[in-house]
Order: C-alpha cells, then sequence, then structure tokens
C-alpha cells in the first residue's frame, strides 16, 4: 500500500496552529518576597524568570514588591502563578499554595535566626537586651528575621514588652541600622552578613552574632494549587535541577543562590511550631487552616 505524502504547505499551517495556540496561553507570573529592594531583586531574580521562560515555551514575567505588606497582598489574593517568599507566607498561604523547591545558599539547605551586636557594645548575651532596642528585618511576618529569633528570645526569658522593637523594610536594612547605631542588637537571618549588598555597604568584622536559633530549611518556592500537575511537576524538575547544566548554574550563580531543592509541605511543620509558640492561637489557626498537598 503507498503511503501519500502530505504537502508541505499542511504540515506548515499545523505546526503554526500549534505554535499559536501555545502562544496565546497567559504568561506565568513569579513573585519574590522584598527580601531585598526591588532594583536588587529584578536584577537577581530577571535571569530565573527569563529561563523558566524559554524551557516551559511560555513566557514568565517577575513581579517584584516595595515593601512585605503590598507583597502579602498579591499573595492573598493568588497574583502570583510561582512565588519564591518566607516561610511564614508560605504556612499562611498554603490552602492556595503548594511548595514545590527550597532555596540552598552558601552551600546549605537551612536558614537560622541571629541575634546581632556590635562588638564595641559590651553586649555579651541575651539578657543584656532587656529594656534595650531591637531592630527588626522585615516586619513582624519575617519568619527568620522575626518570629524565629523571637523565639530565641522568649526562649532566653524575654517576652515582648521586655524590649523596643523596630523594623527595616528588609534584613540588610536592619543591619546596616545597627551599624550605624540606630539600634542596640539587629535581628536577621544568619547568611545576612554574607549577602554582597551588606558586605558591600559596610565593614562586617564590626558585627558579631550574639545568638543563633536552631537551623530551620530554607527559603520555599511555591505554585498554585490550582495549576495544572503537568506543569507543577516541570517547574519543580527545572528548578530543583538548575545545577545541572551551564545555563542553570549562570541563574543561580545571578541570584545568588547555590542551589535548590525539593520540598513538601510537612518540612515545614518545625516552622509551624515555632510560629505557634510565638503568636499563639493566631498562628495556629493560620496552620489549622492549610490543606493538604
Amino acid at each position: 500500500m503507498r503511503i501519500r505524502s502530505v504537502p508541505l504547505l499542511l504540515l506548515l499551517a499545523a505546526a503554526a496552529g500549534a505554535g499559536a495556540a501555545w502562544a496565546a496561553e497567559e504568561p506565568l507570573t513569579l513573585g519574590v518576597f522584598p527580601r531585598r529592594n526591588s532594583a536588587e531583586t529584578a536584577k537577581l531574580f530577571s535571569p530565573m524568570a527569563a529561563h523558566l521562560g524559554e524551557r516551559l515555551g511560555r513566557k514568565v514575567t517577575l513581579v517584584t514588591s516595595k515593601n512585605f505588606d503590598s507583597f502579602w497582598e498579591a499573595v492573598r489574593e493568588q497574583r502570583y502563578d510561582i512565588v519564591h517568599y518566607n516561610q511564614y507566607h508560605y504556612i499562611r498561604s498554603a490552602q492556595n499554595y503548594q511548595v514545590v523547591a527550597h532555596i540552598e545558599e552558601f552551600g546549605k539547605s537551612t536558614i537560622a535566626g541571629a541575634i546581632y551586636v556590635r562588638k564595641d557594645s559590651g553586649i555579651s548575651d541575651l539578657a543584656h537586651l532587656r529594656g534595650r532596642t531591637i531592630i527588626f528585618g522585615g516586619g513582624e511576618d519575617a519568619m527568620i528575621s522575626y518570629i524565629a529569633n523571637r523565639y530565641l528570645l522568649e526562649s532566653a526569658g524575654l517576652r515582648k514588652d521586655d524590649f523596643k522593637s523596630l523594623f527595616a523594610i528588609n534584613p540588610p536594612n536592619a543591619i546596616l541600622a545597627l551599624d550605624h547605631r540606630q539600634a542596640d542588637a539587629a535581628g536577621a537571618g544568619d547568611v545576612i552578613l554574607e549577602l554582597s549588598e551588606v558586605k558591600g555597604a559596610m565593614n562586617t568584622d564590626e558585627l558579631t552574632a550574639l545568638a543563633v536559633s536552631a537551623p530551620l530549611l530554607q527559603l520555599p518556592v511555591a505554585v498554585k494549587r490550582a495549576m495544572r500537575a503537568k506543569l507543577r511537576e516541570s517547574i519543580q524538575s527545572l528548578l530543583i535541577n538548575l545545577e545541572t547544566d551551564e545555563a542553570g548554574k549562570r541563574v543561580l550563580k545571578a541570584a545568588n543562590l547555590s542551589g535548590m531543592g525539593k520540598a513538601e509541605d510537612k518540612d515545614y511543620d518545625p516552622h509551624r511550631r515555632i510560629v505557634a509558640a510565638v503568636l499563639g492561637p493566631e498562628g495556629s489557626a493560620r496552620r489549622a487552616s492549610r490543606a493538604k498537598p
């Protein structure tokens, strides 16, 4: 039996139709929380958005926020398809978002809260912070900079009213405020002094970590729970395999990351216990509202 050839024009038309249908899909939105200022965040994560878009065959648009309040409003309204944020954000949004990965920095998959002081401050114990001013990076929804450090302080017998709390727009600004003696101590993560925007703006040798919390799994990346399983799995695979080729390694380097690992909901149960201990019924209620993956 002779097989008739398909005219070239028909093949081209079919391919063009398929490409048009693919291109017609709405762009995906990648939201990144304001751990750093908007300009720095855009510089760090634009290559990642471009890489994901290229590999998925679908445009991925990076969106940054000026502050934590505006960022959280966008999460609450589910404006992001893919979102990189802190662990507390994930806990609060787990009903609508599913974690797929966590970042790694400086070769570590964990991060800890840390209370910093100036070496010339004369402060050598957490108890010395009673009645003093502590500046925290990011606000009361910052998992590491505020909540983990509150847990650290409370474990040392310091309740919320035992010290004065100030808040910087992000963790680097909290450390810079401490460097300029605008507070007696600063709450941030244990990797803060390694960040380029901090090292380039001050002499980090003048600060020391007064206390460090237990390590917790690093910051998550999540996707909408309503996302198709195939697309979710593709995004997860792309993220956790960035280290496997040169293009991916360039994306990680641009974002100041050393890698990404696979994550699932139960990995953030230790964070939930800390949230419940620090925030009480409010934190427990938010935890209870989460959906199963």
